[in-house]
Formats: C-alpha cells, sequence, structure tokens
C-alpha cells in the first residue's frame, strides 16, 4: 500500500526525478517520457469514463487499473536484477494483454466489417475513446524506442499495441456498433 502524506518533495527541483529502482534521471529522459505518456493516457480514459456506460466503464477501470501498473513497469529499468528487489516487482504480464484481445474479439463480433478508415469523432465517448488511442500510440513509441536502448518488458510493448486496438474497436461500439462511425471520404475536399 502506499501512502503519501506530503505532495511535494522538492528532490526534482533541479529537473531530475528518482526511477522505482532510486536510480536518478532527468525528468526528460526517455523512461520518464515513456511512463508518463502512459500517465497521460490514464488520464485521457478517466474522461472516457465519464461518457461510457456500466460494461465499458468497468473495463475502463481495470484497464486504468493496468496503466498504473505499466507505468511502475516502465519505471524500473534493469530486469535482471527483479530478483534481487526483496520485494515482488510488478510487470505487466501476459495474461492482461490477452484479456484484451478476447475483449476486442468480443466487442468487433457486433461491427460491421470496415469499407473505409474511420475519421475519429462521432459521438463524445467515441471521439474520447479516438483520441485516447493516440494517446495509446504515442505511449506505444516511446515504449518502443525504449526498447531499443535499455530493457523493456515486452509485454508491456504489447499491451500498449493491442490497447490502441482495443481502444479504437470501444470507439466504434460507442458510435452505435460502427453505424454512426465518420467515414474518411478520399479527396473530398479537392
Amino acid at each position: 500500500m502506499v501512502v503519501l502524506n506530503k505532495i511535494y518533495t522538492r528532490t526534482g527541483d533541479k529537473g531530475d526525478t528518482a526511477l522505482s529502482d532510486g536510480s536518478r534521471v532527468a525528468k526528460h529522459d526517455p523512461r520518464v517520457e515513456a511512463y508518463g505518456t502512459v500517465d497521460e493516457l490514464n488520464a485521457t480514459l478517466g474522461l472516457c469514463r465519464l461518457h461510457a456506460a456500466d460494461q465499458l466503464a468497468a473495463r475502463l477501470s481495470v484497464i486504468q487499473n493496468d496503466l498504473f501498473d505499466l507505468g511502475a513497469d516502465l519505471a524500473r529499468p534493469n530486469m535482471e536484477a527483479d530478483d534481487q528487489a526483496g520485494y515482488p516487482v510488478l510487470r505487466i504480464i501476459q495474461s492482461q494483454v490477452e484479456r484484451l484481445e478476447q475483449e476486442i474479439d468480443e466487442m468487433n463480433a457486433d461491427l460491421q466489417p470496415l469499407r473505409s478508415f474511420i475519421l475519429p469523432g462521432g459521438s463524445v465517448l467515441a471521439s474520447h475513446l479516438h483520441l485516447s488511442r493516440t494517446v495509446a500510440r504515442r505511449a506505444e513509441r516511446c515504449a518502443t524506442e525504449l526498447a531499443r536502448n535499455g530493457d523493456v518488458n515486452q509485454a508491456a510493448v504489447r499491451y500498449l499495441n493491442r490497447l490502441s486496438d482495443w481502444l479504437f474497436v470501444a470507439a466504434r461500439q460507442a458510435n452505435g456498433g460502427g453505424t454512426e462511425d465518420v467515414l474518411w471520404v478520399p479527396g473530398a475536399s479537392r
């Protein structure tokens, strides 16, 4: 359990921050950028939940919790040292990815096949879900860049990839099961 009695510590006033293993890095470090983008994604999902019905709101709540797990995962470098941490290190696991895949399949089963690309929009909920999808893609880009330069849990990268797909399908569901999707018309403004 986390207990925060004091919100500000002043330890980052000079532009650095602590990772979960205690090491300090610049606040613009790629690892901080990655988990910071995951935090931003989590905030956008909070907006989605404001407009979501019960089942979708419950699923979004689970995802928001997963994103805290994911942030903790990304905030801890050196996966080889996990065994020496002295406590269970929180990492995204494959079953979390598989849960997203199952939910995507369930939501997508009722949708008509796409015949065009979709413009982000439609209902308020769908618009927020599309915005979240783009933030998820940015988080994924940050994580894959980080993976090139250091150790990153590959399940975390897969989770972000699936989550953007999940958000796309959820946005279609929010647009009347896809019947109210805003379709791209190539060259329409020429």
